[in-house]
């Protein structure tokens, strides 16, 4: 039995949950917005007082891997239209430098060029530099998945490096270090 699967999903209030058998789509509006997921047919989504319960038809291996899934999928746009998200990235690095206008990303990385990255219209980006510290992009918006998508993107235009730790890293991130040739002698 799937643990995550089982907790029911409190809903806050000025959230609204809807479900249509029709086309097997779940609608959670809040006060930040609207977001939609299609859901497998067979599993059974119910609002009972102010709690939304998801149920699985059968005990196949198909339907126990996707009930906890198809909970967590609920519960975090429930927590996205009522509070949001928020992903802070810091770049490591001399002369590493972002830079925000509208919703073009400019990232300066160490390369030839300058990195330009369109970021989704769903998600509000902000870069700010801070005297003596390292250049911080902020990504705000309420989808998880697509916040956690263009986190993943930025970080894959300069990996953290083990030996001196240059790179794109989430504010906070514990970085391993290698030792360098010197430890070899």
């Amino acid at each position: 039995m799937s643990r995550i699967g089982k907790k029911p999903i409190s809903i806050p209030s000025g959230v609204s949950f809807n479900f249509s058998k029709e086309n097997h789509k779940v609608t959670v509006k809040g006060p930040k917005g609207e977001l939609h997921q299609t859901i497998d047919p067979d599993f059974i989504i119910k609002q009972e007082n102010a709690e939304i319960v998801v149920e699985r038809p059968t005990e196949q291996k198909r339907h126990k891997a996707m009930h906890g899934l198809y909970r967590s999928l609920i519960a975090n746009m429930v927590e996205g239209v009522s509070n949001g998200y928020k992903a802070q990235m810091e770049l490591v690095g001399v002369g590493y430098k972002a830079n925000a206008q509208s919703n073009v990303l400019e990232l300066s990385l160490g390369y030839s060029h300058n990195v330009f990255l369109a970021v989704p219209s769903e998600i509000k980006v902000q870069a700010v530099q801070e005297k003596g510290g390292n250049p911080t992009i902020i990504l705000e918006g309420i989808d998880k998945q697509l916040i956690g998508q263009v986190a993943a993107k930025i970080k894959s235009l300069r990996k953290v490096e083990p030996y001196k730790g240059k790179g794109v890293r989430f504010t906070g991130e514990f970085v391993r270090r290698k030792a360098g040739k010197a430890a070899a002698k």
